[in-house]
């Protein structure tokens, strides 16, 4: 299914509970909003979540549905709230509609910045549908099955001083401190990523954006997880961003276990 604002692929064959939602990989850019950026590194689209669509195409192959983005972050943040309400408060973080880049560059030229009325179209063209398709596919996977399991997936820049200090962890759950997902089941991706070769930590610096704190209900039959990757792991970080495809030979299998192990837990722990 292809929409103005996202792509989903179910899978041909035998299905499992699992949802993969990739928010941040979009590259597309309306050009009445592109020619309003200003020059330089902005217009590389620099935060983006580089790729990941196709780190994760593999999803449907295991049983599982992907839903992607095809808009750029910079138009419009698919993982924040719709009110613009803060994720990390005292924190810094870009919003909603983001005005500066992770390394702090005004993305618009002066005086272009969108208005409420552009803020509020790009929220009903481009956020709303994202949410609806990704709330309907829960919905429709929790009728199935019971229960549905949702897996928010992310990359950011290794080093992103803005945000932290030195060099980022290869892999970062988010489970917003055990309340998003029955914790046998991140327990589980926690021991997969122990035993591989990266670095991994839980709840640090990320617990889950808006998409894990708003669809992990446990207690309704919907768990949710977010992942967060270093890019060092599967690309080349600096533009034009390649993809290393080395690199992400060694990750993909990682992933993949990763996601059999959450369905796995889920179908022991939840029946």
């Amino acid at each position: 299914m292809r929409d103005a604002a996202f792509e989903l692929l179910r899978p041909a064959g035998r299905e499992v509970p699992l949802l993969v939602s990739v928010p941040h990989c979009g590259r597309e850019m309306p050009p009445e909003v592109f020619e309003r950026f200003r020059e330089g590194a902005v217009r590389t689209l620099p935060d983006n979540d580089h790729f990941l669509d196709r780190v994760y195409d593999f999803v449907p192959s295991i049983g599982g549905t992907l839903l992607t983005a095809r808009y750029s972050r910079y138009l419009i943040d698919l993982n924040r709230p719709a009110d613009g309400a803060a994720l990390y408060p005292g924190r810094d973080e870009t919003g909603l509609i983001p005005m500066s880049s992770f390394g702090g560059e005004p993305i618009y030229l002066e005086g272009q910045e969108p208005d409420d009325a552009e803020r509020s179209s790009r929220v009903e063209r481009y956020w709303r549908p994202y949410r609806e398709a990704l709330e309907g596919e829960l919905e429709r996977i929790r009728q199935q099955f019971g229960y549905a399991l949702l897996w928010d997936g992310h990359s950011i820049r290794s080093v992103v001083p803005r945000f932290f200090e030195g060099e980022l962890p290869a892999l970062m759950l988010g489970d917003v401190d055990g309340t998003s997902a029955d914790p046998r089941l991140s327990a589980a991706v926690v021991e997969v990523q122990q035993a591989s070769e990266y670095s991994a930590q839980k709840n640090a610096p990320f617990k889950g954006g808006a998409i894990t704190r708003t669809y992990g209900n446990p207690e309704a039959g919907v768990h949710a997880l977010q992942l967060e990757m270093s890019q060092r792991i599967y690309m080349d970080e600096a533009s034009p961003f390649e993809l290393d495809a080395e690199r992400t030979a060694r990750l993909v299998p990682h992933l993949r276990e990763c996601l059999q192990a959450y369905v796995e837990a889920a179908r022991e722990a939840l029946g």
